[in-house]
């Protein structure tokens, strides 16, 4: 078979299937537009899955595994409930940036199931624009400082009394009015041994719009991977598997830790294409070489 047949075949692998959107915190508002319009889907949101059982933010669910194979049990398990071959779920951590340890970092995944084409596609987004943030507060002013810094009420909101995450307390979550932030707070005050309350950002899709721009972003990465095809047997996914470093040093010439070439890889053929000096630069700035800027 010709590889513009293989190219035409891949693009049509998706085209008018059933896909299982794994979400229970209305991620489909920003996704399924997406991968309907780009790879001709029909996203379908099983209404009885619950992907908390998989892990939460406000830490009474540990997440077990990383974050790849946590989306990768919310997609099985759609696939599981809904009787399809084709899934997508998402996964979000919050911490610190891996680059810039003093910024705080919102990573998105967005993972493609195939079981029909034995396929699995990641698209990711690493963003410093998040509200990721939690205090303790002994009054209600400061839960009003707090709430205003974190952008509410367009952004949700959590207090926390006690040790909630070991079953010792309790969790107010999805605040979006002011009432109830007040009483939140007021009655986790009156139950507080210290005098304090945690309070935090609702980090959930459908009560922070910041990360669901950033969970958009993971999903058109996705929609890109899946159009780059392997130009060997047109098959999609045809993405970096490998980056290595030695971009050499403008001034001396001596390799570098920056990067200086990429390995793509098929998953399908195992075809492999290196691309060199994929930052559009072939030195490397002399202060970022360990001999001429020890």
């Amino acid at each position: 078979m010709s590889n513009f047949a293989d190219s035409v075949n891949s693009h049509n692998l998706l085209i008018n299937r059933t896909a299982v959107l794994a979400t229970m915190h209305q991620k489909e508002r920003v996704m399924a537009p997406i991968l309907e319009r780009e790879l001709g889907v029909n996203i379908l949101v099983p209404a009885e899955l619950d992907t908390d059982a998989f892990g939460t933010f406000t830490r009474e669910v540990k997440r077990l595994g990383t974050q790849i194979e946590a989306a990768r049990q919310k997609a099985e398990k759609a696939l599981e409930m809904a009787g399809e071959t084709l899934a997508f779920a998402s996964e979000g951590t919050f911490g610190p940036h891996p680059m810039m340890p003093y910024l705080p970092a919102n990573r998105e995944i967005v993972i493609l199931l195939d079981r029909a084409n034995n396929l699995e596609i990641i698209g990711e987004s690493l963003s410093v624009e998040t509200n990721y943030s939690h205090q303790l507060v002994a009054t209600i002013e400061e839960a009003d400082d707090f709430a205003k810094k974190a952008g509410f009420p367009a952004h949700g909101l959590v207090v926390v009394v006690g040790d909630a995450a070991n079953g010792k307390g309790e969790i107010v979550k999805g605040i979006a009015t002011e009432k109830n932030l007040f009483d939140a707070v007021t009655a986790g005050l009156k139950k507080a041994s210290t005098g304090r309350v945690h309070i935090e950002t609702d980090m959930r899709a459908m009560y922070n719009p910041t990360r669901m721009k950033n969970i958009e972003n993971a999903t058109l990465d996705l929609v890109k991977k899946f159009q780059q095809l392997c130009p060997e047997c047109g098959w999609p996914g045809f993405e970096i598997a490998q980056r290595k470093i030695g971009l050499p040093c403008g001034l001396c010439y001596f390799p570098t830790q920056l990067v200086r070439s990429t390995i793509y890889k098929c998953k399908n053929c195992g075809y492999t294409k290196e691309e060199l000096f994929p930052d559009n630069r072939e030195t490397a700035d002399p202060a970022q070489c360990q001999y001429c800027n020890p």
